[in-house]
């Protein structure tokens, strides 16, 4: 496999950027921040295309993120649609890179793929270590509103506004085509992206996703942590309840589930309530129940094939050997480019 690695800190050069990552923004919202260069450590092409790891500061954050992102090969010709994976609960931006087995079938189907960390790092917020399900690992892509994390965690606007704005000004993309996939806890945050920004996602699948957050054990412990104890207020980030009242273009879901994984019985997915859900929406799902698998990656890696191909019917990315002809005209208004060194 093709892999970069790049991109540390470069303390010594810092260079200002006024970032504004939402026409929402409040004066007192936007933000003088530092960002990184990126930097190549090691280089090793393949026929797949190329893998690296990157890092910029991230002003919703406060802290420096890491991402992983597998360009293909077909971004040399032209812009090339951009899907966002997102993972679960203690996972960093490298689980689905080398577990997933996913570059095969991004460059067969021309695809930039973006796998983010799933939370801040670093901040030393009491408590932030204190669990596996909460805090460090597990951001839950939610913007918090309870102190003390409601400065910090806002992963919900950086997977679905900072994230893009730097992916846009610094790779070939075109940002009118773009997919969301995740699993577990990034099969919620994928839900919700979706769910929340009609439009803006023109497919979306999931793995064993957390599909009913409030009323399950680990929504109800996130959401009360980061959001309060108000359940009213947990609805903007619940799957099961946004599909409801979802009037946006028309959307497929794919899931997939094993019925041998243990959260499924534990009553931590809760597949059925989303189910319920979609009767009488603007929405199709299929959910495939998949006979003795479990929450593992060896479960993502067996079907990751059939989720590419159900993001190319709606991306219509341009198969191997393709010119790409659309211009580079990315939707992200305030796109923030960044020192970009190949030194």
């Amino acid at each position: 496999m093709t892999q970069i690695i790049s991109c540390v800190m470069n303390r010594e050069r810092s260079d200002l950027f006024l970032i504004r990552n939402s026409p929402n923004y409040s004066p007192t919202k936007i933000k003088w921040v530092s960002l990184v260069s990126f930097r190549e450590r090691s280089t090793s092409r393949g026929l797949a295309g190329v893998a690296q790891v990157s890092c910029s500061y991230s002003a919703e954050l406060g802290c420096s993120m890491k991402f992983a992102v597998f360009v293909p090969p077909q971004l040399e010709s032209g812009p090339v649609p951009v899907i966002y994976w997102l993972s679960g609960l203690t996972c960093t931006e490298q689980n689905f890179v080398t577990k997933a087995g996913a570059q095969t079938h991004a460059a067969k189907h021309g695809f930039l793929m973006v796998a983010p960390d799933t939370s801040p790092r670093g901040l030393n917020i009491p408590g932030e270590d204190d669990s596996w399900d909460f805090g460090t690992g597990a951001g839950f892509y939610v913007d918090a509103t309870k102190e003390p994390w409601k400065e910090n965690y806002h992963m919900y606007s950086y997977i679905t506004k900072e994230l893009p704005a730097v992916i846009a000004a610094n790779f070939k993309v075109n940002s009118e085509k773009i997919g969301i996939m995740g699993h577990s806890m990034g099969g919620h945050g994928a839900l919700i992206c979706a769910l929340k920004n009609p439009g803006l996602y023109k497919s979306v699948s999931a793995f064993a996703p957390i599909c009913n957050p409030m009323e399950c054990p680990w929504g109800e412990k996130a959401f009360g942590g980061y959001l309060g104890h108000i359940k009213h207020h947990w609805k903007d980030y619940d799957a099961c309840s946004l599909i409801k009242n979802y009037s946006g273009p028309p959307l497929e879901i794919l899931i997939d589930q094993g019925t041998e994984d243990d959260f499924l019985h534990k009553g931590q997915l809760l597949p059925e309530n989303l189910e319920k859900a979609v009767h009488g929406s603007n929405m199709a799902l299929t959910l495939r129940m998949q006979d003795g698998y479990d929450h593992s990656y060896y479960f993502i890696s067996s079907f990751m094939g059939d989720h590419f191909d159900h993001h190319a019917k709606y991306l219509k990315a341009y198969p191997l050997g393709m010119e790409a002809t659309e211009p580079h005209t990315p939707s992200t208004p305030n796109a923030v480019p960044l020192p970009f060194s190949k030194n």
